[in-house]
């Protein structure tokens, strides 16, 4: 099957797009589908913990969204936005800029860093800048100076200090994130107890969340089926007890589309995770063979994107009896259509879906 963007769209009023996450997280609502038979059924996300068993993994992805919008001056005195994605070297970033920059342009911020545009990919508008300040003191920087980098669909009023903590999951550790694994906003610490006391395996991973949150895709993708980079880690212990739990017949419960990503970017082909520690540019749609994930909690996704693509994928053959024609003809369109009727909150602030 061929990538035909036109195939993974449906309508969605904007007023159900979230603007801010549910108060307790744990108590948003929660959609669930039965891949195998198209069974919907409806329920508040805190109530998971009843339908998880001791032959349940639940995978989550760790990282940690870094303050990443950046506003500054080019020398010249333009002013300039800038987006961090990922740290290169460490005096080197890649970033997106508004508006675009080209090289040698010298840009300046508060709290004296500065930095000079050294490379430009024209057809991704990716910039990497060599900044003044190391790794370590970049982050410092960006501490006091940057903003939380929400989703432009996102328009909040909400203090810095609030936003931060809102736009981050309660067990984000490893620093690297543009955008946050948005399934894990959920969980509660308390939810969290809960599983665990239940004798329910929690495994933690991580992959550090880049542009293709802010980005359409484009032609160059399609073209060449592959998405931007991002970089995961999973433990060589976490490694080693996931492909335990696997052979055991355990049933691995992706959390979020990120974690999804780096469980099949790390699996061979017979379902074995051998690859702990890379980088990946997998583009997962119709009739993508699913390697290592058994079940996927995930948010509701844009129209035509990468990430409706990748939920369409889970729902149809191989990994279920049933073929993908077009979205909203499949079973998970049918939820997403019951989820509109159903006034549910979309995007990274919205309520939650869990595909078995």
């Amino acid at each position: 099957m061929s990538v035909n963007q036109a195939n993974f769209n449906y309508y969605l009023p904007a007023e159900l797009i979230a603007a801010a996450p549910s108060n307790p997280r744990d108590s948003c609502r929660l959609i669930t589908l039965n891949r195998h038979t198209g069974s919907i059924n409806q329920t508040y996300f805190y109530k998971l913990i009843d339908q998880l068993t001791e032959n349940d993994v639940l995978v989550l992805n760790q990282s940690k969204v870094f303050p990443a919008r950046i506003f500054g001056k080019k020398e010249t005195g333009g002013r300039i936005e800038l987006l961090l994605l990922r740290s290169l070297s460490d005096f080197t970033w890649t970033a997106i800029s508004k508006p675009g920059a080209r090289i040698d342009t010298q840009l300046i911020f508060p709290r004296n860093l500065k930095g000079k545009v050294v490379s430009r990919t024209v057809s991704t508008g990716e910039i990497d800048i060599e900044f003044n300040q190391n790794k370590n003191e970049l982050l410092k920087t960006l501490h006091a100076i940057g903003h939380t980098p929400l989703p432009p669909y996102i328009s909040s009023k909400e203090p810095e200090a609030d936003l931060r903590r809102n736009y981050q999951t309660v067990f984000a550790t490893d620093v690297g994130s543009a955008a946050a694994p948005t399934a894990g906003l959920h969980f509660t610490q308390k939810l969290l107890k809960k599983i665990k006391s239940k004798g329910i395996q929690l495994e933690y991973l991580t992959l550090h969340v880049g542009l293709g949150t802010f980005q359409p895709l484009r032609q160059e993708n399609i073209t060449n089926k592959k998405l931007h980079l991002e970089y995961y880690e999973i433990a060589p212990d976490v490694l080693a007890r996931l492909n335990q739990a696997k052979s055991a017949g355990k049933r691995i419960i992706a959390v979020g589309t990120t974690s999804a990503r780096a469980l099949e970017s790390a699996s061979t082909d017979q379902g074995v995770l051998i690859r702990g520690t890379s980088a990946t540019d997998i583009f997962i749609f119709p009739p993508y063979k699913f390697k290592f994930v058994d079940s996927l909690i995930t948010n509701f996704h844009l129209p035509e994107s990468s990430l409706l693509m990748l939920v369409s994928a889970f729902v149809s053959f191989p990994n279920t009896v049933f073929q993908y024609n077009d979205f909203l003809t499949s079973s998970i369109g049918q939820v997403y259509l019951k989820a509109i009727e159903s006034k549910y909150l979309f995007f990274s602030f919205g309520d939650a879906c869990w595909i078995y």
